[in-house]
C-alpha cells in the first residue's frame, strides 16, 4: 500500500455505520476497510486491510467529545502518532478547510477546490435548514480538495458522480504515511458537514 500513490475509495451507507473500502485505482484489489458509528460522541475510526479485519493499519480518534473544530490524532496499530487534522472552522464559513499536520513539518492546508461549488454547498444546506417541511435531497454538489504545504502539492481528494459515494485520493507528496491520507480521505467525507 505504502507504494502506491492512488487509490479510489466508496463508501457504502448502512442504517448505523458508514463504511468505506480503498482499493486500487482500478477497484480491483482491497487495501483498507473502515467502519464509522453514526451520531457517535466522540468520532473514533479504525482502518483495516481489510473487511475480515484480520490486521489494523491505523486509525483516527477526536481529541474532544463534539467540537465542531475537533483535532484527530491519527495513529498507527501500536498507538505511535503517525499526525493529525482538524477542521478550520472559520475558514469553512466560506470554503471547507482543513489542515494535516505530519511529525514537525509545516501543516498541509486542503480546501474545496471550487469556491463557486462550495458557495452552492452551503445554500443546498441552507435550503435544508429553513425549510424543513419540505424534503430537500442530498447534496448533488461534488466536492475536491487539494491539500498544499508552501505551495507544492501534498494530497488531493476527488469526488466522482454517482449513486455511491466514490473518491480519487492522489499523494502527490511521497513523504506523506499512506495511513493518513486515507485518514484524511475518510474524514473529509464522514465529518464535512459537522
Amino acid at each position: 500500500m505504502e507504494h502506491l500513490n492512488e487509490y479510489l475509495m466508496t463508501q457504502k451507507i448502512t442504517p448505523l455505520v458508514n463504511r468505506y473500502t480503498v482499493t486500487t485505482p482500478d477497484g480491483g484489489q482491497v487495501l483498507a476497510f473502515a467502519e464509522q458509528k453514526r451520531l457517535a460522541l466522540k468520532e473514533e475510526l479504525t482502518l483495516w486491510s481489510g473487511e475480515d479485519r484480520t490486521r489494523r493499519l491505523g486509525g483516527f480518534k477526536a481529541r474532544q467529545v463534539i467540537d465542531f473544530g475537533a483535532t484527530y490524532d491519527v495513529t498507527r496499530p501500536d498507538g505511535a502518532t503517525i499526525g493529525t487534522f482538524r477542521k478550520d472552522v472559520k475558514a469553512s464559513l466560506i470554503r471547507s478547510t482543513w489542515h494535516l499536520t505530519q511529525g514537525d513539518e509545516a501543516a498541509a492546508v486542503g480546501k474545496e477546490r471550487r469556491l463557486g461549488v462550495a458557495l452552492a454547498r452551503r445554500g443546498w444546506e441552507l435550503l435544508d435548514f429553513v425549510v424543513p417541511v419540505i424534503p430537500v435531497p442530498p447534496v448533488p454538489f461534488v466536492y475536491h480538495f487539494d491539500f498544499v504545504r508552501e505551495d507544492k502539492p501534498v494530497l488531493s481528494v476527488e469526488r466522482k458522480w454517482g449513486i455511491r459515494d466514490r473518491y480519487v485520493i492522489r499523494v502527490q507528496d511521497p513523504s506523506l504515511d499512506r495511513v493518513l491520507a486515507l485518514c484524511m480521505a475518510v474524514g473529509l467525507d464522514a465529518l464535512q458537514s459537522r
